[in-house]
């Protein structure tokens, strides 16, 4: 697992109390912002879902769900890992037509997390959800759509420069699309990781596109579940962040599949089983209407944009009392 560590002696630039009204300030203006710019509804999300429909977001299959009966009849339920298929199912329960969408408040537990300055086993997301018709399913569209978050981002940082002018950093506006396989082609000799790192150091803002089928050499650019994402038309958009020098995701997004895309990654992964279950089904059997959504990390984007060095500053949660001492150290102080 990679190490993160801050780029020069660290000193957070906001006090703890600062921080947190900081953090109002971004969440408010941002979510303000994507539900105008995206043309989305807030919705009440559930922190749960029943097992076995196949609504639960697998991740990369190996993660385990947090799990526990309820009621009288022993109702098996699981924790949320993400909602990417719920919103897809709620959009047609709603009847909500092509352009319109609707966003939530997400929070998930993921127990198999590896803890580091980007990591933590509890997840806080705007997961967002919209209608489009068969002629938007392009990479075109998918680009606009990562455009228009990006200018939200750099606007809201530049009001929360405004109101705490410590903060120096600015956000890179124009975003680099680029394939996993022109990456893999651009840094043969680097890891994915390494090639995330080395593009967005250069251009500051990227949207790496097509995640999840296997490459030339036979691996895939990262992890992606083949259920929810076409894997030709979804991206994750990174931007560089300075504090700690590396590549940092704000977003994973994706156009969602149809039913050829779903039938073909399941068939790559091994997991034509799944065909079976509920959420697939109403996909192959077109019951639920063409979407693009993503996630975006609240979380995330509080740290990057308040200028921290480790997403516990900015989030409440679990971390090793080793881990605390350690970053004490550093100046690096989890709520």
């Amino acid at each position: 697992m990679k190490e993160y560590h801050p780029t020069r002696p660290y000193a957070s630039a906001l006090t703890v109390r600062e921080t947190q009204k900081a953090i109002k300030e971004v969440k408010d203006g941002f979510q303000k912002r994507l539900a105008a710019a995206l043309n989305l509804d807030r919705v009440t999300a559930p922190l749960m879902v029943e097992a076995g429909r196949g609504i639960n977001d697998d991740l990369n299959g190996v993660e385990r769900k947090v799990a526990f009966s309820v009621g009288r009849e022993e109702t098996p339920v699981e924790i949320v890992q993400s909602l990417a298929k719920w919103k897809r199912m709620q959009l047609g329960f709603f009847g909500y037509r092509r352009g319109e969408g609707i966003y939530t408040d997400m929070n998930a537990i993921r127990r198999d997390e590896d803890l580091d300055p980007l990591h933590s086993v509890f997840v806080d997301q705007w997961d967002w959800e919209k209608v489009i018709s068969g002629e938007d399913r392009t990479l075109a569209y998918l680009e606009d759509v990562a455009r228009t978050v990006v200018g939200i981002l750099a606007d809201v940082k530049d009001a929360i420069r405004e109101s705490y002018p410590v903060l120096t950093r600015t956000v890179t506006r124009e975003v680099t699309c680029i394939t996993t396989e022109e990456l893999a082609a651009r840094y043969p000799h680097l890891s994915p990781k390494e090639r995330e790192d080395a593009v967005t150091r250069e251009y500051g803002t990227v949207l790496v596109e097509k995640i999840g089928y296997p490459l030339s050499d036979g691996k895939p650019h990262d992890g992606r579940a083949p259920d929810y994402d076409d894997w030709n038309l979804n991206g994750d958009i990174l931007v560089w962040n300075e504090v700690l020098g590396c590549a940092f995701e704000i977003s994973s997004m994706g156009i969602r599949v149809d039913a050829d895309s779903l039938k073909s990654q399941l068939e790559t992964a091994g997991k034509s089983d799944r065909l079976s279950l509920e959420y697939h089904r109403g996909v192959m059997d077109g019951k639920y209407p063409l979407t693009v959504g993503g996630g975006i990390g609240q979380s995330r984007l509080c740290m990057f944009l308040l200028e921290k060095a480790h997403i516990g500053e900015v989030q409440s949660s679990v971390w090793p009392r080793e881990m605390r001492a350690e970053l004490a150290k550093e100046n690096i102080y989890l709520l």
